[in-house]
């Protein structure tokens, strides 16, 4: 499992809208609020499923499930450029 915090400046509301808009255009899901919830995102190698948690302006992500191929490195790499 991979766990991380990534600090963001946007409002929470339009992070939410922005992830939520991203993983279900690319075929995934997203079920949640401002607050927490939990996602499923397909990527060419694999789905990546997970969670997270907004406290103040940090997002805490815990990744349950990923691709072998897909470190977890790379997955927050690849969220920290889609919520900065």
């Amino acid at each position: 499992m991979c766990q991380f915090t990534i600090p963001f400046a946007a409002d929470k509301e339009s992070l939410i809208n922005r992830a939520k808009q991203e993983i279900e255009s690319s075929g995934g899901s997203f079920q949640g609020n401002s607050t927490e919830g939990s996602f499923r995102a397909k990527t060419p190698v694999g789905a990546i499923e997970g969670s997270y948690l907004i406290e103040g302006q940090s997002i805490s992500l815990g990744i349950t499930k990923k691709p072998f191929l897909l470190s977890c490195k790379r997955i927050e790499k690849e969220l920290t450029e889609i919520m900065v």
